[in-house]
């Protein structure tokens, strides 16, 4: 039989192929984080009609003679650049910008894929939306360790960050050094002890001549004096009571920092501006970081870490295997996964309400496919013209 004859029948397969290839590209145009695959071909064993021959005194060397014996498909790669973003605005949504592949967990298996279109599930684990568990370092009491063991990603419903007691307060503003004897200004701030329970904290300034006052704060449990001067636009104070040089004043285990007051004339400012005690409080939301730490809000308005979604990159990511539903599995040549976070050297960062697109080019796929039914049109020829000939060498015997 004609070798030709073969030799176009694995051109057809080898350009099925291709058009199979293309068409899945097509089809996944806008599968989210998809990535396109191109086909590569290759020619089989060539069958030797004449090997070389070396060159002799009086005659040269000859070059073998062979005969190609047809195509075939040397395999099918993995184009991982990096897919258009698309915002969506949902905050479970995440995009990889860069290197790296998130790691989920379904069935007990290790998946990777860079589909991040999450979102938790009745148990509080965020999932892919076809239900595999998003890994990462959990939190614990508000503290991600890095490099620890990877588990499941939770955002806990009712999760409650606890109180915490008040110790230390701070002052800003001015006192008016030209107020007359006897003004009383009153500055009161919310304090709370370990469990939470809020008292008031009172702080009164008597004016005692020009640029002098006395000060006594009371909590409920006591009342505590002192006087200070603050002229010219310094403060200073006196060692009576709990005051002392550097400007700190307590009153029931609480801290008042009074040194960035002031006493220039004819303002009067001042202010207890902050205090580091909270209540207890329960979780309202939360976002998330470039480097994939999940940051939760809380009613108290305290925000702390619940846990940090971790990356995974490969020596040879062209040598993963795809297992469906967007993701990726190991195979001997991409070699294992080596873990980190995102933003660390060779892994990209993350985008919360985005979505990587399919990276599918589509006029690239289109002349691909055209390519292809070229050459499978041109294979299917030499079948016929193969044909033909063999039907010619039947018609010699009449």
């Amino acid at each position: 039989m004609l070798r030709s004859l073969y030799s176009g029948i694995s051109g057809l397969r080898a350009h099925q192929t291709m058009l199979d290839v293309a068409g899945n590209n097509i089809a996944n145009v806008n599968t989210t984080a998809y990535k396109g695959s191109a086909t590569q071909f290759q020619d089989t064993l060539s069958q030797l009609s004449q090997a070389a021959g070396g060159p002799q005194t009086t005659v040269g060397g000859t070059n073998p003679a062979q005969v190609g014996l047809g195509v075939r498909v040397a395999g099918i790669s993995t184009n991982f650049a990096q897919g258009s973003a698309q915002t969506t605005g949902r905050g479970t949504d995440v995009m990889i910008s860069g290197d790296g592949f998130f790691v989920t967990q379904m069935g007990g298996q290790t998946i990777y894929t860079r589909d991040g279109s999450f979102s938790p599930d009745a148990s509080g684990r965020l999932v892919t939306a076809n239900g595999a568990i998003v890994q990462g370092w959990p939190a614990v009491n508000g503290q991600v360790v890095q490099g620890g063991t990877v588990g499941d990603i939770t955002l806990p419903n009712q999760a409650v960050t606890p109180a915490v007691a008040t110790t230390a307060a701070s002052m800003s503003g001015n006192l008016p050094s030209d107020a007359a004897s006897g003004t009383v200004i009153v500055r009161d701030i919310n304090v709370y002890d370990a469990a939470g329970i809020a008292r008031k904290l009172s702080l009164t300034f008597t004016s005692t001549g020009p640029g002098a006052w006395n000060v006594s704060g009371d909590d409920g449990s006591g009342a505590v004096a002192g006087t200070m001067t603050a002229s010219g636009g310094t403060s200073t104070f006196t060692t009576s009571g709990s005051m002392t040089a550097a400007g700190a004043f307590t009153v029931g285990g609480v801290t008042v920092d009074l040194s960035k007051l002031t006493g220039f004339a004819g303002m009067s400012t001042s202010t207890i501006d902050s205090q580091n005690g909270l209540q207890a409080g329960t979780l309202e939301s939360w976002t998330m970081a470039k480097d994939g730490t999940i940051v939760g809000s809380f009613s108290n308005g305290a925000s702390e870490a619940l846990g940090k979604i971790v990356l995974a990159t490969f020596v040879n990511p062209g040598g993963l295997q795809k297992s469906g539903a967007s993701g990726y599995q190991t195979t001997f040549n991409s070699g294992p996964a080596q873990i980190g976070s995102a933003g660390s050297p060779g892994m990209g960062t993350l985008d919360a309400g985005s979505l990587e697109m399919s990276n599918v080019d589509l006029s690239q796929e289109f002349t691909n496919l055209i390519v292809a039914q070229r050459g499978f049109q041109a294979n299917a020829r030499i079948i016929t013209t193969s044909d033909q000939v063999l039907q010619e060498l039947v018609d010699l015997k009449r």
